[in-house]
């Protein structure tokens, strides 16, 4: 499985056309290029938007490259206006958990979707158990006024919570703690969360 970005709009294919056409002299075609690009920017989703999607995608591309060469392979990345969809097939839930937090890492992403599967399932003791807490943990998150439950994801393996995501400051980060803590299934709770504040990639 060959990995792939997904734009919502053609503006990033007309901002390499007007490059290309540009270095090759075509002024009259640069401009006929050049309006429909004005029109792609007033739609929804404008050009900037649309070269910050790639962006990402080049970037969580190169994460995944430098930590785990494999997951660039069975992974496939949708971006779409800094929500990154994350299918495909790992053999691990460790594989899972690492592509959700190397998405993360990246500045600009505003939202992780992670729907890839494992195929060892033998590596996961309880799957019940763990979809219970999860879903229990984001309705708490989603409950609480003082936490902005988009901001985050949760995965739950073998009652091990993994929390990822960008919290506006440390008191949020706290409260999502507390509540992955509470979790009835929760043996364990690993914070890879990171304050806005902090640089991302």
């Amino acid at each position: 499985m060959k990995p792939s970005v997904r734009i919502a709009t053609p503006a990033l294919t007309i901002v390499l056309m007007i490059t290309s056409l540009a270095l090759s002299g075509c002024v009259g075609a640069v401009f006929g290029v050049g309006t429909a690009a004005v029109a792609a920017s007033t739609t929804e989703k404008g050009i900037s938007t649309s070269v910050s999607d790639g962006v990402i995608f080049t970037k969580l591309h190169d994460k995944f490259i430098q930590t785990d060469a494999s997951l660039s392979t069975v992974v496939d990345v949708t971006v779409n206006d800094g929500a990154v969809l994350l299918t495909g097939k790992v053999k691990t839930p460790d594989e899972k958990v690492l592509a959700t937090k190397l998405a993360w890492e990246i500045k600009g992403v505003r939202e992780v979707v992670n729907e890839i599967q494992i195929t060892d399932e033998s590596s996961i003791k309880d799957i019940a158990k763990d979809i219970a807490a999860s879903a229990q943990l984001r309705t708490k998150l989603i409950g609480d006024v003082n936490v902005s439950s988009l901001n985050y994801s949760i995965d739950v393996v073998n009652g091990i919570v993994y929390l990822s995501g960008v919290a506006k400051d440390t008191e949020e980060m706290s409260r999502v703690i507390e509540h992955a803590q509470d979790l009835r299934f929760a043996e364990q709770v690993v914070n890879y969360i990171t304050i806005e504040s902090d640089k991302r990639d």
